[in-house]
């Protein structure tokens, strides 16, 4: 990640008040409750709600993600929740994850820059058993437009960042697809994630 946008992170992680709240994200919680618990990765967790619902679930939960700020305000979190988290700080190739660790995958609103999301998405897809399930919500390309109309939903600026069911789709081709859609929705995440917005929505199981 570029300097000026971990910084970024840094710095919007470092105040007191959870940037998207402490309550999981709706598309998660709805995922979740279908499943049984088992060994699940929480890429790009920020403050960690999250990966602390997974945890109060019964989940054996690891995260990691850039900002030292996040991962303190996450692992303050799963005290507060009476859960532990396996959380560590690092770029994804360098972490200590190896093939078929995984029973499941959550990408929530984890947009990596254009030049490395395919790379990474990959190497993600080998953490994962066969029969594992990666569960995605993520700001689609039209977002933008909804962004341009009320910067309060929040969301990447450039629309390479930004994602689409073709991407998933030559990403994750090794996977069933359960559920892949774009569709409009309300968000009323914490500060920045409020108001409606466009996103992708994708359930596959590896094959």
């Amino acid at each position: 990640m570029r300097e000026e946008q971990l910084k970024m992170w840094d710095d919007r992680f470092a105040n007191q008040e959870y940037t998207y709240g402490v309550e999981p994200n709706a598309y998660l919680k709805e995922q979740l409750e279908k499943l049984q618990p088992g060994k699940i990765l929480f890429p790009a967790e920020g403050e960690g709600r999250n990966a602390v619902y997974a945890a109060k679930l019964g989940w054996d939960v690891s995260a990691f993600d850039l900002s030292k700020e996040g991962r303190k305000k996450a692992l303050k979190l799963a005290e507060e929740n009476n859960v532990t988290i396996d959380y560590q700080i690092g770029e994804l190739p360098e972490l200590n994850y190896h093939k078929g660790q995984f029973d499941v995958i959550v990408l929530i609103f984890a947009h990596f820059n254009a030049d490395i999301r395919s790379v990474y998405h990959q190497l993600l897809s080998s953490y994962l058993r066969k029969g594992g399930m990666l569960i995605i919500e993520a700001f689609s390309k039209k977002h933008l437009e909804y962004r341009t109309k009320n910067p309060k939903i929040g969301g990447p600026r450039d629309l390479e960042t930004l994602c689409s069911i073709d991407e998933f789709k030559s990403d994750f081709s090794d996977f069933e697809i359960i559920e892949l859609e774009e569709k409009e929705i309300d968000l009323d995440e914490g500060l920045f994630h409020v108001g409606k917005g466009s996103v992708v929505r994708f359930v596959g199981v590896k094959k």
